[in-house]
């Protein structure tokens, strides 16, 4: 059975539902529940490109690649672009009592640098680019090598010496969230150089 545009019934929907606390800047075709808070309803189309947005959704431009920290205030932004934008060693995103979210890029053919956090664990998300990294439990055995690419994450426990070298042909793009922070709030470190100077 075929069903025109805006004609589904309630029983019959092809693609993915998503609920979201108030009605989508374009409400087709959506559904209304009596329990309380209201939850209405929109779908996804099928290349996964969102067509609508909610202003308390909406990133603020400042936040895409600004060298602001935003911490510890309520924050949105969009973690791809932001990141992908970025062209600073490393920025200091957002810094609160126990979390930290940073931003970096690194240049062809160099890396993070081998190092050590004891009691700060570590996650490394790779938005653009591929490279490799090792981990071990002392810096001149590090055992643990993997290749990474875009859309890899890399999870460093407290405690474990690490690096992460850029492999590819252009720059290595990811952030790294810190629980506890690792940096001063509002850090931002040009260069590879900058970021050992102030070490």
């Amino acid at each position: 059975m075929r069903y025109s545009s805006g004609s589904y019934p309630r029983s019959v929907y092809p693609y993915p539902m998503y609920a979201y606390p108030q009605q989508p800047l374009y409400p087709h075709p959506y559904f209304q529940y009596t329990n309380t808070p209201l939850y209405y309803f929109n779908h996804v189309p099928r290349n996964h490109q969102q067509c609508y947005a909610q202003p308390s959704m909406q990133t603020d431009s400042r936040n895409d690649g600004g060298n602001k920290d935003y911490g510890p205030n309520p924050f949105v932004v969009n973690i791809e672009q932001a990141t992908e934008k970025n062209n600073n060693y490393r920025t200091a995103l957002w810094t609160g009592n126990h979390l930290q979210l940073t931003v970096m890029s690194i240049n062809v053919g160099d890396d993070i640098g081998l190092e050590v956090h004891p009691t700060t664990d570590q996650f490394i998300r790779i938005e653009e680019g591929q490279g490799v990294v090792q981990m071990g439990d002392s810096k001149d055995n590090l055992d643990f090598v993997r290749n990474v690419y875009e859309d890899y994450a890399i999870v460093v426990p407290a405690g474990k010496w690490h690096n992460v070298k850029n492999t590819g042909n252009k720059p290595l793009k990811v952030y790294v969230i810190y629980a506890p922070p690792e940096h001063p709030h509002g850090t931002v470190h040009k260069t590879k150089k900058d970021a050992m100077a102030s070490s």
